[in-house]
């Protein structure tokens, strides 16, 4: 079954800390909340005739859980996997099971020009698209990159 924007809600998830959006370090990732970015990516999917259903956990099991879940129920996933990014491979391998479902990758902050550590994400190699450095307007960037994939896929 081919999912569309009509028929399924994108999965936006957030990984640890981002509960924290808007009082954690604003010098790197604003000063916009987390109900902001659900705010932003609901708005952007309204005008592809679609929704978001926007996820924020501080725990690894729980992202894996909904990573699952949006295999069976949602058009597309978006994901800011935090911290996570740099050392998960059980995220990677998750999302690694949702074939055909387009995932995008956000990060708020340019991560290439922060700590080293930061440089590698194993998120990436299966993201279709990686999103860094553009603040929260990332995200609007993400959701309209998924409307696109799925356009592109039901032609």
């Amino acid at each position: 079954m081919t999912r569309t924007l009509a028929s399924a809600p994108i999965m936006v998830l957030n990984g640890p800390n981002l509960n924290l959006l808007g009082q954690r370090q604003p010098e790197i990732y604003g000063s916009e909340t987390l109900a902001d970015v659900a705010a932003l990516c609901d708005a952007t999917a309204a005008r592809h005739g679609g929704t978001a259903d926007c996820r924020q956990s501080n725990h690894e099991g729980q992202l894996i859980d909904w990573i699952h879940e949006a295999r069976e129920h949602h058009a597309g996933i978006v994901i800011n996997p935090g911290a996570y990014s740099h050392t998960s491979v059980a995220i990677l391998d998750a999302l690694n099971a949702c074939d055909g479902l387009p995932v995008v990758e956000v990060h708020i902050s340019n991560i290439h020009r922060r700590e080293a550590f930061r440089h590698h994400s194993h998120v990436s190699a299966r993201a279709d698209a990686v999103i860094a450095g553009c603040g929260v307007q990332g995200y609007a960037f993400a959701v309209e990159r998924i409307a696109a994939l799925l356009d592109a896929g039901a032609r």
